[in-house]
């Protein structure tokens, strides 16, 4: 079999990284494009970090767009690149659209005229998220592909917006975009800015300061995890056996309260600790229940999560000083 090539943007990021990793295991020739070059090793060992060529791009610009997809000559293209953060996205909204929307934008674009020309005509994976749905009864859920998107916040609708745009570019140009609505997911590397971080880290602390609380947002928020490292397979395996102008679930199937959640890194922790709600941690404008239903992802491509709830605290975990 040739070697398969394959062009990851946002690739320094958390996901990115992990990402890189998969795909480098199992034989992917990858060009790592990231607005911060080269990332630090960690989720990437040195013999993964030696086998990407890594790329600094602001894809902001149309001009680095084409010189990261001229350089890579994807046979595969995957699209991470973009403001994750729910909070960083509604404090700039500007930013979130021009960012979220407008890089896949000028992305697409390119892989049209280069599929027009004949040049290139590579499956491109967009990378969507969950939060698109918006508030839904929980009675409702887990949540199919078919379920109206209600998004609440300028990350989701920007994220929205995104999807838009790649069918429409399957349906005017046929290139084979497939894009993800992908839930929660974590594990070593994310940063403390996300829930699950956020959480060891203030109980290492209040371990080694001998306090006897915490304090947390809103526990009675529910959310669908999991591991990063069963979401860049299904990744990987969209790329290989998912249909073109298709949306995807990434999702467990299983929505878990962010009390139940502090109470499982307690636990593995060795720790003892009560609870504290500060509002400081709370956001103004939240979905109480949120679970997706990954049958769709399952059927077309045989996607399985191999590792649970108690994987991904153990990993926060050991990814958080002691």
């Amino acid at each position: 079999m040739a070697t398969r090539r394959a062009l990851v943007t946002g690739a320094g990021g958390f996901v990115g990284q992990w990402l890189v990793r998969e795909l480098v295991r199992h034989g992917w020739e990858v060009t790592g494009s990231s607005l911060v070059g080269v990332p630090p090793h960690g989720v990437l060992s040195p013999e993964d970090h030696g086998l990407v060529q890594w790329r600094r791009d602001d894809l902001l610009h149309a001009s680095a767009v084409r010189d990261a997809v001229d350089a890579a000559q994807p046979d595969a293209v995957f699209h991470l690149a973009a403001v994750s953060f729910v909070p960083a996205a509604g404090k700039d909204p500007a930013l979130a659209l021009d960012t979220n929307v407008g890089i896949a934008v000028r992305l697409l674009d390119v892989l049209e005229e280069r599929k027009l020309a004949g040049t290139l005509d590579p499956t491109v994976v967009v990378i969507g998220s969950g939060e698109q749905y918006g508030r839904h009864d929980a009675t409702a859920q887990p949540l199919r592909e078919g379920a109206e998107c209600r998004p609440l916040t300028a990350y989701a609708a920007s994220k929205l917006a995104q999807e838009a745009f790649a069918l429409a570019s399957f349906r005017r140009s046929g290139l084979r975009v497939i894009c993800t609505r992908s839930f929660n997911h974590s594990g070593r590397g994310q940063t403390p800015d996300f829930v699950l971080p956020a959480l060891a880290r203030r109980i290492r602390e209040a371990v080694r300061s001998g306090a006897a609380s915490i304090p947390v947002g809103n526990l009675h928020v529910s959310r669908d995890f999991l591991h990063v490292e069963d979401v860049v397979r299904a990744y990987a395996l969209l790329a290989e056996d998912g249909l073109s102008g298709e949306v995807y679930n990434v999702a467990s199937g299983r929505a878990v309260q962010i009390g139940e959640l502090a109470a499982a890194v307690i636990r593995a922790a060795g720790a003892t600790l009560s609870l504290v709600t500060d509002p400081g941690l709370q956001r103004g404008v939240d979905i109480p229940h949120l679970a997706g239903d990954a049958g769709k992802l399952r059927e077309d491509t045989g996607w399985m999560p191999r590792l649970g709830l108690d994987d991904i605290v153990r990993d926060v975990l050991a990814d958080c000083p002691s």
